[in-house]
């Protein structure tokens, strides 16, 4: 029993280190039975351990040469038993690279750090979204969770990870637990219902693992606007209405008001911004709060009480302690 739990601790070991530490040992033996068997050219055992290191290693540096039958026999030995455990031992790390990189390309590689941004689903608005945190947060690590993609997109600083998001085993690879935030994009494979509900069992299943999670999620439908709610979204894109009031504004503005949708892209160094009210501005106008902040270049374009949200509001609107303000930044 005692030697059944040896071999198994031992077969536990790393292979690779268990080749390494056979090869080590087949050189101390042999550097110290040559050293015996040829003192006079071997005078040290440190000298029989070099011969021996070489050897194994099919450098053959020459600097020592067994003289007599013996250690010629003793140097064939070594070079067939030794040689044979140190090629196994480099194409052991030659197949544990390859393995590794074949598994991170193909998504099965878990994701260790924390802090991070979770991605779920690959589309256009993913490729979008992924080029966008590369421009203003290229520090922040990305991990895309997908089951369509085949292989990595290999995209710098971007982990994937494929599988059903839905999943725990999933989640648990993409480390969900020391995620910073999650953002669903709608599954472009299904109609649009089942893609809000696909949408809302991914949710339920983050927050399942991380109650805390900052998750931002995108809706293509209103039917189950109430139910994200319930599963607690905390930011939701209503992309159905957000396309048509772009298109609606598009057609009342006319002369390419497109062009300026595309310039509030973060990328481009525009973008939204909610914050408190700075203490000396409580109390203020809305005019007077517009010009004081348009002097540390950002506009104030808006207050939101609570989930209410006024845009363009009478300048003479006065600023209390609880409003936020909604600026544009860069």
């Amino acid at each position: 029993m005692r030697s059944n739990k040896l071999l198994i601790d031992w077969l536990k070991w790393p292979l690779y280190f268990r080749i390494v530490l056979i090869v080590m040992l087949i050189v101390l033996l042999f550097g110290q039975v040559i050293s015996l068997i040829e003192p006079e050219v071997f005078p040290t055992v440190f000298d029989g351990i070099w011969w021996a290191l070489v050897t194994v290693s099919t450098v053959g540096f020459g600097d020592y040469v067994p003289k007599t039958v013996a250690g010629r026999f003793v140097g064939m030995v070594l070079i067939l038993i030794g040689a044979g455990f140190v090629t196994t031992y480099f194409a052991t790390l030659s197949a544990a690279a390859f393995q590794k990189q074949h598994s991170y390309l193909k998504g099965d590689t878990t994701f260790k750090h924390g802090n991070h941004i979770v991605i779920i689903g690959w589309n256009e608005k993913t490729s979008e979204l992924i080029e966008t945190f590369q421009k203003i947060k290229p520090y922040k690590t990305l991990v895309l969770i997908d089951d369509t993609l085949e292989e990595s997109p290999l995209i710098e600083n971007l982990h994937f990870i494929r599988g059903n998001p839905t999943i725990d085993r999933t989640l648990v690879k993409a480390n969900i637990e020391q995620a910073d935030a999650a953002i669903i994009t709608a599954n472009q494979h299904k109609n649009e219902s089942d893609a809000d509900m696909h949408t809302i069992l991914i949710l339920l299943a983050l927050k399942g693992i991380n109650p805390d999670l900052y998750t931002v999620i995108e809706l293509v439908t209103g039917m189950h606007l109430n139910n994200a709610k319930r599963a607690g979204a905390d930011e939701i894109i209503k992309s159905y209405q957000l396309s048509s009031h772009l298109m609606m504004n598009s057609y009342l503005a006319k002369y390419g008001l497109s062009s300026v949708y595309s310039e509030l892209n973060p990328a481009n160094g525009n973008y939204f911004k909610i914050e408190p009210i700075p203490e000396e501005l409580i109390g203020e106008t809305f005019h007077a709060a517009s010009h004081a902040l348009l002097e540390k270049e950002l506009l104030l374009i808006g207050i939101k009480k609570g989930d209410k949200t006024k845009l363009n509001p009478p300048i003479s609107q006065v600023l209390h302690q609880d409003d936020l303000l909604i600026l544009i930044t860069h």
